[in-house]
């Protein structure tokens, strides 16, 4: 069969499951499977199972893998492929890429989760048109997936904005959620940080009044200040767990982000900041789209 008639193959190694999907794109998904992600050879292990059965039953033409990180992208690199210094136990140095890509004779793009996710959103969804575009992603973490000219930023290493340092309301001396930072984006407004703020309160038991939800709403609006000021993305889309379950969340985040540009820097009308239009297949879909863009598509 021709690799032109065959479909691509994609891993989103997220930090709590892994989804690999077999498709054409979006609307024509033959197969998607879910692996936790548990230790490093398990995991791995699993996915490699995966693979190695959809090469004996459909084959694939191409394979993507989006990796939550940080991790190396620097193919002339020797630890190109693998997941650096991470605070997930046991995977720091696992090499992720060239493994799995190493049975299978077709061409392999690696990239961030979010990258990959940026990139299913301007082939399919609330990026197309556009060369300049932001994915962020808020759940148990931050990340954003920044694409400048068409191709996610690079330099001495991927966009890990979500350790951006910000100020605090005022009002606001709860504990962040992250371990590096005290007042970084993922440690006041990941779904990490909405738990240490709220100690043994549970988040569900919160309403949309909550002081907690000023804080998220400021340090995210203040996250895209920087984009807005840095990179200037045409658009910017926000994503996960945190704001699926808190959809109120998106609508602030615009007029907060206006308010604290001032009238310095003229930006887009709304809406600018929108919801990912693939959903919860954004991240899916993300490795996808590096697997058809590897094989020249």
């Amino acid at each position: 069969m021709s690799s032109a008639t065959l479909p691509v193959a994609g891993i989103e190694l997220g930090g709590t499951k892994c989804i690999l999907t077999l498709a054409y794109g979006p609307d024509r998904i033959l197969a998607q499977e879910t692996v936790l992600t548990e230790a490093p050879e398990k995991t791995l292990a699993a996915l490699e199972a995966v693979l190695g059965g959809w090469w004996g039953t459909h084959g694939f033409a191409a394979l993507g893998i989006a990796s939550f990180g940080p991790v190396c992208l620097d193919p002339a690199n020797a630890q190109f492929g693998h997941i650096l210094i991470t605070s997930k136990p046991n995977w720091s140095g696992t090499d992720v890429a060239r493994r799995l890509a190493a049975p299978f004779a077709v061409p392999m793009a690696f990239d961030t989760d979010v990258n990959g996710a940026a990139l299913a959103e301007m082939r399919w969804g609330a990026g197309q048109g556009l060369s300049d575009f932001a994915y962020v992603t808020v759940g148990t973490g931050v990340g954003v997936g920044l694409v400048i000219n068409g191709k996610p930023t690079r330099g001495i290493g991927h966009c890990e904005m979500g350790h951006i340092r910000v100020p605090r309301l005022p009002t606001d001396t709860a504990p962040s959620g992250c371990p590096f930072h005290d007042d970084c984006i993922e440690g006041l407004a990941s779904g990490t940080g909405i738990r240490a703020a709220l100690g043994d309160q549970p988040v569900d038991s919160v309403g949309e009044d909550h002081v907690v939800w000023d804080r998220v709403a400021s340090a995210i609006a203040l996250l895209c200040h920087t984009m807005v000021a840095t990179a200037g993305p045409q658009r910017i889309a926000i994503g996960g767990g945190v704001m699926q379950r808190q959809p109120h969340l998106l609508a602030r985040i615009d007029p907060l982000l206006r308010e604290s540009i001032a009238g310095y820097l003229t930006v887009p009308p709304a809406p600018y900041i929108v919801s990912p239009a693939l959903g919860d297949q954004a991240g899916p879909m993300g490795p996808i789209a590096m697997a058809l863009q590897a094989q020249g598509d």
